[in-house]
């Protein structure tokens, strides 16, 4: 009898009731409902990420050193607020642990029933891993595009994407929708840093936590670079501080 907790199809890791798909509120606000969090499954060969539907928590996090620029004689007054190089961002991951399927399984790695990974020491490639916040179908109305993902403004190329639910994949959901847009953040280049479960007497559930330490961040489709263009910026027409807007918004650097 096949697996039915990982086997991997219609964008989940599993077929079994424990994947099955229910109902979520329309509201303007984003509920956990409608995030989803897609990574590689062991056992398909194909490139795509697969939804884990047993995940109770999903916590991306990232913190850089800001330097305070001040100077002798000046007295007691930030002069500049300067940047270091960002920490690589990590995010930490709880998931139900199944007999036949765990967490080494949900992130493409043969282990449990299937292999011999038991250890963060057994990690030997790193996988990507993709958030999706699912809109509402009040903010799928007030987006007004009939053509999700394909954005063109100001260098931005469309962070947004149109996605059918399995059950909406042949014919449409129940709604009459068939899909909804989502907003995708891509973790690329993924590595397992740390991993732990506990086994107790006062908890019947066991749950597998981990954290992922993440290589790349990015949407779904803009190109990266110098010019990309982002909020605060006053030579493309944007609101920025008062200090930096005066002069640049004239298109003149010191003109």
């Amino acid at each position: 009898m096949a697996n039915t907790d990982r086997n991997p199809q219609n964008g989940l890791q599993g077929s079994s009731y424990i994947y099955k798909i229910g109902t979520s509120p329309n509201t303007r606000a984003v509920v956990s409902q409608k995030v989803r969090v897609l990574a590689p499954s062991y056992g398909s060969t194909s490139a795509e990420l697969f939804q884990i539907g047993v995940m109770a928590n999903f916590g991306p996090t990232e913190s850089r050193t800001v330097e305070q620029l001040r100077g002798i004689g000046f007295g007691d007054i930030i002069a500049e607020l300067v940047p270091g190089n960002t920490e690589a961002m990590t995010a930490s991951v709880e998931r139900t642990l199944l007999y036949l399927s765990n967490l080494w399984q949900s992130t493409g790695y043969a282990a449990g029933v299937d292999g011999p990974v038991r250890s963060l020491r057994h990690h030997r490639w790193p996988f990507d891993v993709e958030q999706q916040i699912v809109f509402s179908r009040i903010a799928d109305a007030d987006l007004d595009s009939a053509s999700p993902g394909t954005f063109t403004g100001s260098g931005f190329t469309g962070g947004i994407q149109s996605v059918a639910y399995p059950n909406a994949q042949s014919g449409g959901g129940a709604d009459g929708s068939g899909s909804h847009t989502v907003l995708i953040t891509m973790y690329e280049t993924c590595w397992w840093q740390d991993w732990n479960t506990a086994f107790s007497r006062d908890s019947a559930m066991l749950s597998e936590n981990g954290t992922i330490i993440i290589t790349d961040v990015h949407d779904f489709s803009s190109v990266y670079g110098e010019f990309l263009a982002t909020g605060g910026d006053p030579t493309i027409g944007q609101t920025g501080s008062i200090r930096f807007g005066t002069s640049l918004s004239r298109g003149g650097f010191g003109a």
